[in-house]
C-alpha cells in the first residue's frame, strides 16, 4: 500500500507539490506572526529588565523609555541637573547615573553618562574605564578596537549631519555583553557632551560657513579643524552634582529596594519631573501589540480555512477525476479498508507534509526579520519554538487527518461497477 501511494504521488508529483506548498505558506504566515511577536515580547522585556526607573521631564513616557532604554534617540525635554544630584544624595538610590544624546558614529550612538551607570552594567571586560574627557567606552557589539581614535558626529533628522571637529574620542575599554540595544553603544563622560554642545551653540553663527565646508567635500568621520577640547582632562566627579549643571534628557535609577523603587516614583511624578518603570510602559505598549496581533493572526486563520476550502475542493475533484482507477482496484478485490486507507493516507501526507514544511519556513522568516530588527534597532529577539507550538502542531495535524476523511469516505463509498462505467 505505501509503495502505492509513493507511486501515484510521483506520478502526480506537480500536483501534490503545488498542494503541499500552498499549505506551507499559509501555515508559515500564523508562525511567522506568532514567533516574531513572542520574540518581541521577551526581547524588549529583557532590554527593560536592565533599568528599574526612568526619570526624566514631563512629556510622553513612551518616548522616554524608548530613547533611554532603547536608544531611540529622538530630542527629549531636559530635567534640571539638580534632580540627578538629589537622587545620587538619596539614601533610597543605589545609583542613579545620567545620559546625554545627539551625536553617533558609524550608527552607534554616543551617549553621554559617568561611572555609575558602567558600574550598573558590569563594568569594563576589556581595558579600562574612561578617566579623561577624550576617552570612551564601548558596548560589546561596536566594531571598533580598543586605543581606535574617531571623532563624534551630530546626528542630523535628515542627512549626514556634521563632525564636530573640535573634539576626539580615544576607546579605553569594552563593556560585556548585556543583551540590551546599549551594546552598541559608545559611552563617554557626560562632561564632554556638554563642553561639546557648549561649543555648537557657541557656533550657531558659523553654520553658514561648517555647510560650505560640507560642500567643498568634508565627509563625517573627518576632521574639520584644529580638536579644541582638553582631551587629556581629568573628569570631574562632581561635575553632575555642582549647581548650575546642564538639564539631562533622563536619569537611570537603581532603587536599593523594591519599595523604595514606588516611592521614588510617586515622589518624582510631579510638575518638574516624569518618573517611569520602563516594565510598566512596555505592557501598555504589549497590549497595543497584542491587539495587531490578533488582526494578523486572523488574517493568517482566514489564509489557512480559505487554503483547506480550496485544497478539499481539489482533492474531492481529483477523487471524482480517479474513480475509474478506484473501481479498478476494487474489481481486482482491494477491500474498501484498503481504499478508503489509500485515499486517506496520500492526502495527510501532502498536508502534513505541508503543515511540517510551513513551520520550518515559519520559523527562517522569523529568524530573518528578527536578526534585521536586531541589527537596525539594536534589540535581540530570541526566536525559539515552545511546548505550545508543538500542541498547535498536533492539532493541526489532528485536524488534517479529519479533513481527510470526507474525499476517503466519498472513494470508499464508490460502487466498482459504476465507476468502471463512468
Amino acid at each position: 500500500m505505501i509503495r502505492f501511494i509513493l507511486a501515484d504521488l510521483r506520478r502526480h508529483w506537480i500536483g501534490a507539490i503545488a498542494v503541499t506548498l500552498i499549505i506551507a505558506l499559509a501555515t508559515a504566515l500564523g508562525v511567522t506572526v506568532t514567533l516574531q511577536e513572542r520574540g518581541l515580547r521577551l526581547g524588549s522585556a529583557r532590554a527593560a529588565a536592565v533599568f528599574d526607573l526612568v526619570i526624566g521631564a514631563p512629556g510622553s513616557e513612551t518616548q522616554l523609555v524608548l530613547s533611554s532604554v532603547f536608544l531611540q534617540t529622538e530630542p527629549l525635554p531636559l530635567v534640571p541637573g539638580s534632580v540627578l544630584a538629589g537622587l545620587i544624595k538619596d539614601p533610597r538610590v543605589a545609583w542613579a547615573a545620567p545620559i546625554g544624546f545627539g551625536d553617533q558614529i558609524d550608527g552607534q550612538p554616543i551617549i553621554g553618562t559617568t561611572q555609575a551607570l558602567l558600574d550598573g552594567f558590569g563594568g569594563v571586560k576589556d581595558g579600562q574605564t574612561f578617566a579623561k574627557l577624550g576617552e570612551a567606552v564601548v558596548g560589546a557589539d561596536v566594531p571598533m578596537a580598543i586605543g581606535a581614535t574617531f571623532y563624534p558626529v551630530h546626528a542630523a533628522a535628515q542627512g549626514a549631519g556634521h563632525v564636530h571637529d573640535r573634539m576626539v574620542y580615544r576607546i579605553s575599554g569594552r563593556l560585556g555583553k548585556t543583551g540590551t540595544p546599549w551594546d552598541r553603544a559608545v559611552l563617554v563622560p557626560i562632561e564632554t557632551v556638554w563642553k561639546i554642545h557648549e561649543m555648537e551653540e557657541a557656533e550657531e553663527g558659523e553654520e553658514h560657513n561648517h555647510a560650505h565646508g560640507h560642500a567643498l567635500g568634508h565627509k563625517d568621520g573627518q576632521p574639520h579643524g584644529e580638536v579644541e577640547v582638553d582631551i587629556d582632562a581629568p573628569i570631574q566627579p562632581d561635575a553632575v552634582t555642582r549647581p548650575g549643571a546642564p538639564g539631562l534628557p533622563a536619569i537611570l535609577v537603581k532603587p536599593r529596594a523594591i519599595a523604595d523603587a514606588y516611592k521614588l516614583r510617586q515622589e518624582y511624578r510631579g510638575e518638574g519631573t516624569l518618573a517611569v518603570f520602563p516594565a510598566e510602559v512596555l505592557t501598555r505598549l504589549y497590549r497595543t501589540l497584542g491587539d495587531a496581533k490578533l488582526v494578523l493572526s486572523g488574517v493568517a486563520i482566514g489564509a489557512q480555512g480559505l487554503v483547506a476550502a480550496a485544497i478539499l475542493l481539489v482533492v474531492m475533484v481529483h477523487v471524482v477525476q480517479r474513480r475509474r482507477q478506484i473501481g479498478a482496484l476494487r474489481a481486482f478485490g482491494a477491500p474498501r479498508p484498503v481504499i478508503f486507507a489509500i485515499v486517506w493516507l496520500e492526502i495527510f501526507v501532502m498536508i502534513g507534509a505541508g503543515l511540517l514544511a510551513g513551520f520550518g519556513i515559519g520559523y527562517g522568516a522569523a529568524r530573518l526579520t528578527a536578526d534585521l530588527f536586531t541589527k537596525t534597532n539594536g534589540v535581540p529577539l530570541p526566536i525559539a519554538f515552545a511546548a505550545g507550538d508543538a500542541v498547535s502542531l498536533l492539532m493541526l495535524l489532528a485536524t488534517s487527518g479529519v479533513i481527510a476523511l470526507l474525499p476517503a469516505v466519498l472513494a470508499y463509498r464508490q460502487s466498482p461497477t459504476s465507476a468502471l462505467r463512468a
